[in-house]
């Protein structure tokens, strides 16, 4: 039996599919900044998985902010 509603994974992949056009128009050094914002969505995937937002984007954006958080901190425990 088939599934009737796609993974998290499945649906953030096809997001990211829908942004390729914007991702291909940034200069390269955007481009490599706009490949870590996707990386960081897919080391969350599980945890978004089990939360089943109704839209991907919604855990896309709290992967994203939870890293940037992340990153701040370590930031700031350097300084």
């Amino acid at each position: 039996m088939g599934r009737t509603v796609p993974t998290y994974r499945m649906a953030s992949e096809s997001l990211f599919q829908s942004w390729n056009d914007y991702r291909r128009a940034l200069p390269q050094e955007d481009r490599e900044a706009f490949d870590r914002l996707s990386d960081k969505v897919r080391l969350h995937a599980s945890a978004c998985s089990v939360a089943a937002f109704l839209d991907p984007l919604e855990g896309a954006l709290l992967s994203i902010l939870l890293e940037q958080e992340k990153e701040l901190e370590r930031l700031r425990k350097k300084a």
